[in-house]
């Protein structure tokens, strides 16, 4: 029997080679890369653990310098001065704590360096005795008076004093303890450095051998087998595309030889399956064909595919026309419910207009705003026909009260909310006890969770806002705000005042916090702001990001010498030119006050 060098073992020897070749470079990578996890394991477990304990214990060791220091040189008792405590703290809890740490570093550390570090331990203690010592005479208030504790105390920290020596001794040691452990840190990365070049010179060689043996693999491949499997290809595309091949391919002795007689085999039933089907599409349905076998499927599929044709073509028929009635029955189901959606949008649409309306009645109107603040503008944009942002303002005991509310949501249920948040601002307002922005605040926070029933349920809707008021010829303006703060624009400054951090609709008699009354001084010409998050937070600008509150303040800045009415159309331009085609994300409004 004579030798086949089939595909199989063709195939087996090129990779074969490949793997020898690859488990060698794997076994070289490997190996270096254990050896530098073990150096790196050095470097984070030991070496740069130990730099870091060190330099703490340094810088404990700077610090109870500059705290003896205060404590000779500041007159109190123990308990007054954060100082001394700072000390105690020092000496008894945070050195302990590097000492223990370093003892157990320390056992990796040479003879020497352990030497060391005990040597440095044990200047410590005696440290701390000399600080027993100050702290004993001057261990009072009235000790500081006595002249010759303060003389000795003097002494003992000063240049040439015992503590003075000792603690540079302590840093000295120190330093050259750092050295050293960064010396070897350096020298074990050197070594990690070497033994990665050594792995790259390997790899590198390495390589070009699999490049070299990968070209001759291929090229004695591709003439042994991708040549012959690639003629077969063809053949098969061109009987996918209906053409037959011209002439046959040579016979072998492999697998390829194999494939090639079951080729012809195919080509020459598909040419009778060809000529049956011409035949049986011209219309001669008497046209005999034999399967190839009992088991030819494709063979009895086609003689059935004869047999039954004429008859499908008859149902076809009468389906084709089914299905054209039906075609044309969902037509016109589809044109009314077109135009019911239509009349249903128109509907909701002038819904939507009309609560618009209904929602701008709450709005102060112009001669309104004039009147109460004649200095001031109010840059307002929903996101929607109807909007969750509003702006109030009303005039009681001699104050103007304004405010900038951001509702739960925006569209139709914001708008919901900025009427149920109006009504209670009203109410909360006519009460004549509540006389601060603070006290509406808080009365306002009772309110709107009463009459959202926020406590029987997990809802969360309320509302952000800002309230300020302001009194004629006087130079203080009146604060509170419920997560939305105030910006003081003066001499190309912000000043900001902020809120506080929770939310009008959550009042809880356990948890909730009074708001705070913030009463600010303002001078000629400031410009207060108060806004709802619409404006930082709509999307924009050439990378598609949030505006944010950074880029807002630096707008403020720049605006704030403009009069209120060029500052309110530059507000409007630059947020339309940021956001360009984008969707403006959220309800905008931005009120500015010039103090007069």
């Amino acid at each position: 029997m004579s030798f086949r060098f089939t595909i199989g073992k063709k195939i087996g020897l090129g990779f074969g080679v490949l793997i020898i070749l690859t488990v060698g470079v794997f076994m070289i990578t490997n190996t270096t890369l254990n050896q530098s996890k073990q150096i790196n394991d050095q470097i984070n477990d030991i070496y740069n653990p130990s730099v870091a304990a060190l330099e703490e214990l340094k810088l404990l060791g700077y610090r109870s310098k500059l705290l003896i220091y205060t404590w000779v040189y500041s007159p109190s008792s123990t308990d007054d001065n954060p100082d001394k405590l700072r000390l105690n703290n020092l000496t008894f809890q945070d050195f302990p704590r590097i000492k223990k740490r370093l003892f157990e570093l320390s056992e990796h550390w040479t003879k020497d360096e352990q030497f060391m570090i005990t040597s440095v331990f044990s200047d410590f203690e005696e440290l701390w005795n000399y600080h027993n010592e100050i702290k004993s005479l001057l261990n009072s208030f009235e000790s500081y008076n006595d002249s010759e504790n303060k003389f000795l105390a003097e002494f003992e920290i000063g240049e040439g004093g015992r503590i003075y020596e000792k603690t540079d001794e302590i840093i000295f040691q120190l330093d050259d303890l750092i050295k050293r452990q960064k010396l070897k840190s350096n020298k074990v990365t050197e070594e990690m450095i070497s033994s990665f070049d050594l792995l790259q010179f390997l790899v590198r060689y390495l390589g070009i051998g699999l490049v070299i043996g990968g070209i001759l693999i291929a090229i004695f491949t591709t003439r042994t087998i991708v040549k012959p499997v690639y003629s077969l290809k063809n053949i098969l595309l061109g009987l996918s595309k209906g053409i037959f091949p011209s002439q046959k391919l040579k016979p072998r002795n492999d697998e390829i030889g194999e494939m090639v007689e079951a080729m012809d085999t195919l080509v020459e039933g598909l040419k009778r399956t060809k000529d049956f089907a011409e035949q049986v599409g011209s219309g001669n349905f008497e046209w005999e064909y034999q399967p190839l076998s009992e088991a030819d499927d494709l063979g009895h599929a086609l003689i059935k595919m004869r047999d039954d044709l004429e008859v499908n073509e008859r149902e076809l028929e009468n389906k084709v026309k089914e299905r054209t009635a039906e075609v044309v029955k969902q037509k016109e189901e589809l044109e009314q419910q077109s135009k019911r959606i239509g009349e249903l949008y128109t509907q909701v649409t002038d819904s939507i207009r009309y609560a618009k309306r209904l929602q701008e009645a709450i709005l102060p109107p112009p001669t309104t705003v004039k009147k109460l603040l004649p200095n001031c503008f109010i840059l307002y944009k929903p996101k929607d026909i109807v909007s969750g942002d509003f702006y109030w303002m009303d005039e009681k005991n001699g104050k103007v009260y304004y405010s900038a509310v951001d509702c739960t949501g925006h569209g139709v249920p914001g708008a919901f909310m900025s009427i149920v948040a109006y009504n209670n601002i009203q109410t909360a307002f006519n009460d004549p006890t509540n006389n601060t922005p603070a006290s509406i605040l808080n009365a306002l926070n009772k309110g709107i969770t009463k009459s959202l029933h926020q406590k029987e349920g997990n809802t969360r809707d309320g509302m952000d806002m800002a309230i300020c008021a302001i009194e004629k010829n006087n130079n203080y303006i009146e604060y509170a705000g419920a997560n939305n703060a105030l910006y003081i624009v003066r001499n190309g400054q912000v000043l900001e005042t902020k809120p506080n951090k929770q939310a009008i609709g959550s009042y809880n008699e356990e948890e909730t916090k009074e708001f705070t009354n913030h009463v600010i001084e303002v001078q000629k010409e400031d410009m207060v702001y108060i806004f709802s998050d619409g404006y930082a937070d709509q999307f924009g600008g050439a990378k598609g990001k949030k505006l944010m509150y950074k880029k807002f303040r630096q707008i403020l800045i720049e605006n704030a010498a403009l009069n209120t009415y060029e500052q309110q159309a530059h507000l409007n331009n630059y947020i339309e030119n940021w956001k360009d085609k984008l969707e403006q994300v959220d309800d905008i409004l931005v009120i500015g006050l010039r103090i007069s």
